[in-house]
């Protein structure tokens, strides 16, 4: 199961294993009191996809498009996240204010498509 929680959410322990999934650290948070399993800095979108996206809805669809070739090109860094998923609960952390349209949002389609 694969769960997605803003970082400034409270840490549960329904949330199994804990990754952010970020490029960026995420500001106002020191990294001694983010509670996570690990920091996974390179299953983010590039800096220039990111960029391009800004969180615009209306860059949606492309941008799924162009972070899961990205992913594609990379299973060595989302791969462990399946396994992990196929075993018990995974809590992709991120810190986004828009909940819709984000990378852990997308991340989370393209790991539970890997699944099936």
């Amino acid at each position: 199961m694969i769960k997605l929680k803003r970082v400034y959410d409270a840490a549960e322990t329904t949330d199994g294993l804990r990754f952010l999934v970020e490029r960026l650290w995420p500001r106002g948070i020191k990294k001694i009191d983010l509670k996570m399993d690990e920091w996974l800095k390179d299953i983010g979108p590039s800096h220039d996809l990111r960029l391009w996206f800004a969180h615009d809805p209306k860059k949606w669809d492309d941008f799924r498009k162009r972070y899961f070739a990205e992913l594609d090109s990379r299973p060595e860094i989302w791969q462990p996240l399946v396994t992990a998923a196929q075993h018990g609960t995974v809590t992709l952390i991120y810190s986004s204010r828009e909940p819709a349209f984000n990378n852990a949002v997308a991340l989370k389609e393209y790991l539970e498509e890997k699944i099936k």
